[in-house]
């Protein structure tokens, strides 16, 4: 019940703005083929992916925004069977997605263990049942892996965590193998850019960067 409210206070703070389209539209939308999920950004041979869940996928796309060797990030849903899903249906918690984000990054540039270090230092590993205010298996914490270079580097960096005794609790964040990535609607992405005056209060509302504090102090990352 606490995850299928947190989603619904948080549709509806969206619906007093505008931003999300009703049940009935979305659907209309989706049979006349408008709807259609956004292809996943293409990537050339000097390029590589990473794919993450910690959450609101608004805030975890500034964390890796403007980062040297970053070249896109895109906010979406992983980790479900679903085929492109919605972000209403997702946010429901019936898909078995996660809020995600795609980072499309130079690993000439920027490495994968870097990317790594920037995710865990915005997250709560050892929230079991959402990210900070928002509660729901859709934004829990995870590491879509992709391929044994990332899956290796993954599980060494939480051991790292692990054995730093930094944190309090266990680690729960996911390390699981990548399947897909959906993209999620247009206005989801750089929101940040399009609404910063309700996505300052929303970060604010949610206690997200308190919580970081309180976790890793001053190793949390600065531009938010």
């Amino acid at each position: 019940m606490r995850a299928f409210a947190t989603s619904i206070v948080r549709l509806q703070w969206l619906l007093v703005f505008g931003l999300l389209a009703s049940p009935a539209s979305a659907e209309q939308a989706a049979k006349s083929g408008a709807k259609a999920a956004t292809p996943a950004p293409t990537t050339t041979p000097a390029t590589e992916r990473a794919t993450f869940a910690g959450g609101c996928f608004w805030c975890m796309e500034t964390a890796f925004e403007g980062k040297p060797g970053v070249l896109s990030v895109t906010s979406g849903f992983s980790g479900g069977p679903e085929k492109n899903p919605t972000y209403a249906i997702v946010s429901s918690g019936k898909t078995g997605h996660a809020e995600s984000v795609q980072v499309e990054f130079d690993p000439k540039r920027i490495s994968y263990s870097k990317l790594l270090d920037i995710f865990w230092h915005n997250i709560d590993p050892t929230q079991a049942d959402g990210q900070f205010c928002d509660h729901g298996r859709q934004y829990r914490s995870a590491i879509f892996w992709n391929g044994a270079t990332q899956h290796r580097l993954a599980e060494e960096s939480k051991r790292a965590i692990e054995a730093s005794k930094r944190l309090k609790r266990p680690i729960v964040t996911q390390i699981v193998p990548f399947t897909a990535f959906y993209p999620a609607e247009e206005y989801h992405q750089d929101y940040y850019k399009k609404n910063p005056e309700h996505y300052a209060a929303y970060r604010e509302g949610c206690g997200r960067d308190r919580r970081l504090r309180e976790i890793w102090g001053s190793e949390v990352p600065s531009g938010h």
